[in-house]
């Protein structure tokens, strides 16, 4: 980590230290990579991959679901939501890219939106889980409990980048950022997805009885925050005069409420098909 040295962090010191975007360089000596900075941006989205892929693999025998297919479904969903992340995140900020067509591929810089990469990364998975002939929204389930805690985890990518920060504030709780101080919208949404977390293993473990439920309450708990959060931020995607953010955590709330209402009316259809034993669970 570095240290503030500018004139006006010198009055107070923020409530996180200023990063490094570099984790380590590997070192000249090795072949082809020699030199390469490996980045803490990196790092924690791989780190959040990771945690997710653990909790799917653990909470899978709840549903009644092979722990080991879930490699195969994560092995197609993260690359194409890596995917639809940066497609997303260029296509609304065009501007930026199209006078250099080769810094699209540099996600090392940051860029990636997550709406982005649940719709296109969902849509891939619920296409292999058609081919699988899988339960849908058992699997759906599992992918949002792996989802928010990968959130929670990845967003401290954006604290080592130094980006996705909010506007000025007094806070004793921000961040120094681009010569002022910032509110720690990374670390806003990374507690609230933690806890989003906890609950929705809670909900799944003690309260749901219908495939499904957990899906409608990440949605609608999940673009509560960052309905709120986005507003602070100061480089939020634009559809006209509306912060992109926004509009999809709207419909994503609205969208949420008609499934818990659908599933409600349907739900001697959608009761969820325990196993008998005791599994090993989180």
């Amino acid at each position: 980590m570095t240290t503030v040295t500018l004139t006006a962090a010198a009055e107070r010191m923020p409530f996180l230290p200023v990063p490094d975007r570099v984790a380590f360089t590997i070192p000249e000596g090795i072949p082809l990579i020699g030199g390469l900075d490996i980045m803490w941006y990196g790092i924690m989205l791989t780190l959040g991959i990771v945690a997710a892929f653990f909790v799917a693999y653990k909470k899978a025998p709840t549903r009644c679901i092979d722990p080991e297919k879930v490699l195969d479904y994560v092995l197609w969903i993260v690359p194409f939501g890596v995917v639809g992340a940066r497609l997303y995140y260029v296509i609304f900020e065009w501007d930026s890219y199209k006078n250099d067509l080769k810094s699209i591929f540099n996600i090392r810089e940051g860029g990636l939106a997550i709406h982005g990469a649940l719709i296109l990364g969902i849509t891939v998975g619920i296409l292999c889980l058609i081919k699988w002939k899988q339960n849908i929204l058992d699997w759906v389930d599992l992918t949002f409990m792996g989802v928010v805690i990968g959130q929670a985890i990845g967003r401290w990518g954006n604290y080592f980048n130094s980006e996705a920060h909010g506007t000025a504030t007094d806070l004793p709780w921000a961040i120094y950022c681009d010569g002022e101080f910032v509110h720690p919208t990374f670390l806003y949404e990374s507690i609230w997805c933690f806890l989003l977390f906890l609950f929705l293993l809670w909900f799944d473990k003690k309260k749901a009885k219908y495939s499904g439920q957990i899906t409608c309450l990440y949605w609608i708990l999940y673009s509560v925050e960052r309905f709120f959060v986005e507003g602070l931020r100061t480089d939020s995607l634009w559809i006209g005069n509306f912060r992109q953010a926004q509009v999809i955590s709207v419909v994503s709330i609205v969208l949420g409420i008609i499934g818990l209402v659908i599933i409600n009316k349907n739900k001697d259809k959608l009761v969820i098909h325990r196993p008998e034993k005791k599994t090993d669970q989180i």
